[in-house]
């Protein structure tokens, strides 16, 4: 026997109701005997054992709790239009899908994942069929499939990273941790460090205009990084201290500060603080050479920076692959530690300018280049506007000076412009991204293409055929009728 069942907390007598584990929390009333522990020991446990049941209770709400169904591997809850009425408070990580979708499909292994990593936390994770459950997904707004939300409350926000366990699952967990954590001392500074995850830190008091708008970023950029504050004794066991009050990134190893404008400049204008210190964060938010990818690209449009894109392709297994028997041959690997060490050596003189990064998928560079880029290349796009550039010559004769020289010819305005972002280059863009898809789907599975091409073709085909056919026999019938009364 393997029966889920949900109940009320608050009822002494606990009530048994049925749970339909495909439709989540679907309930109704039983009578069905429910071997369990004594009443005054029900509250001390988490999990009930009986004959063939092996349950744990979920807490929906302030009185209401779920027991479901752990014997599976998956940890996912499948949920229902009960959610809506049941979830209460409870912090939830939801994912939306349809059972026709394909990308809903690549998910699944992921979304198991995550609900095990998150297992023992006090965040649950669920999915919905919004083809089942309409009302769910009218509630939610939901748009498109899959969709990835964390539900708290009245809180909603929509996860919009890479679909990959170690980003949602630290999504999740920064979005139920509160907006600014605070650090208790040097061991527990150390720990964050050692994780080697990009951090912001907040040094001095709880008050003043800096700790107000540091209040305010770590709560707009709570999605996508962590935020702490720190007492300066702490932090002064690490490093010395610039300023005080200081704001701090910690990333690649290394520290940086921001620079707090002068008291004179602050007082000449009362927004500078603001502005100011929302710039650095904005610019100072990414790795030096981050993995640019369809989950970050939209983020990094915002940095009002150059972006350079090290283009590679890189296989599922995550390696560099690169075409050896290639007449022009050069290696992905060593042209995209060559650009790095470009990037790392020149900190001082590019950072200001560049955010730099690589993308192992060659099909996000060619939209934006509009073009197909030799493998390996370097892509420069300027995100305020989308002109891009590229060097003038090879990849196979690129080397670490032509890089700077490149890079420079940027920074001057001398380096060659292409694309933009005016209405006639975004529908040449367009027309490439649908030409490209169609492309790939023809070399990836001809006959289902030619399947889903060629019967609307054939169709249409037939209706214009037989729209011209009437024409010309009407046309043949009025001059057999003419010839009639002729004669």
């Amino acid at each position: 026997m393997d029966l889920p069942v949900a109940l009320t907390s608050s009822d002494p007598a606990m009530v048994v109701y049925s749970l339909d584990w495909l439709t989540g929390f679907d309930l109704c009333r039983q009578s069905i005997p429910l071997h369990r522990k004594p009443a005054h020991r029900r509250e001390e446990h988490k999990r009930y054992r009986g004959p063939g049941i092996y349950l744990e209770r979920v807490q929906v709400g302030p009185k209401h709790s779920v027991l479901v169904n752990v014997n599976g591997a998956s940890k996912v809850l499948e949920l229902s239009d009960r959610f809506l009425e049941l979830r209460g408070d409870s912090t939830w990580l939801v994912m939306f899908y349809a059972p026709w979708c394909g990308h809903c499909k690549k998910l699944e292994p992921v979304w198991n994942h995550v609900a095990h990593a998150l297992y023992g936390t006090d965040i649950r994770v669920g999915r919905v069929d919004c083809t089942r459950f309409t009302a769910v997904a009218t509630e939610f707004a939901i748009k498109g499939f899959p969709t990835i939300m964390y539900v708290k409350g009245e809180t909603r926000h929509v996860y919009k990273g890479d679909r990959v366990k170690e980003d949602i699952v630290g999504y999740a967990l920064r979005m139920a941790a509160p907006p600014i954590q605070h650090i208790q001392s040097y061991p527990h500074l150390k720990d964050i460090i050692d994780r080697g995850d990009l951090f912001f830190v907040y040094v001095g008091s709880h008050e003043g205009d800096m700790w107000d708008v540091y209040k305010d970023l770590g709560d707009e950029y709570r999605p996508f990084y962590y935020f702490y504050d720190i007492e300066p004794s702490c932090m002064e066991e690490h490093v010395k201290l610039e300023y005080n009050p200081a704001v701090m990134v910690f990333k690649d190893e290394m520290q940086f500060f921001f620079p707090v404008p002068d008291k004179s400049e602050l007082e000449n204008d009362k927004n500078l603080l603001n502005a100011s210190l929302m710039d650095w964060i904005n610019h100072e938010r990414f790795t030096t050479f981050i993995k640019v990818t369809h989950g970050n690209i939209h983020q990094l449009w915002k940095i009002n920076k150059y972006l350079a894109i090290t283009v590679v392709k890189e296989s599922k297994i995550g390696r560099i692959t690169t075409d050896e028997d290639a007449e022009d041959y050069v290696d992905g690997y060593k042209f995209k530690d060559m650009v790095e060490s470009v990037i790392r050596n020149n900190r001082e003189k590019y950072h200001k300018h560049f955010q730099f990064g690589w993308t192992g998928t060659p099909g996000l560079a060619n939209s934006i280049a509009m073009e197909r880029l030799p493998l390996p290349s370097l892509l420069v796009v300027n995100a305020t506007t989308m002109h891009h550039h590229l060097p003038e010559d090879p990849p196979q004769h690129l080397t670490s000076a032509a890089i700077e020289m490149f890079l420079d010819s940027i920074i001057a305005e001398t380096a060659p412009s292409y694309g933009g972002d005016s209405w006639p280059i975004r529908i040449f863009r367009a027309y490439y991204n649908a030409k490209t898809s169609l492309e790939e789907m023809w070399q990836g599975n001809p006959v289902l293409t030619a399947v889903l091409f060629g019967l609307p073709l054939g169709f249409l085909s037939l209706i214009c055929y037989s729209i011209w056919c009437s024409d010309i026999l009407d046309a043949d019938d009025e001059e057999d009728d003419q010839h009639e009364k002729k004669e």
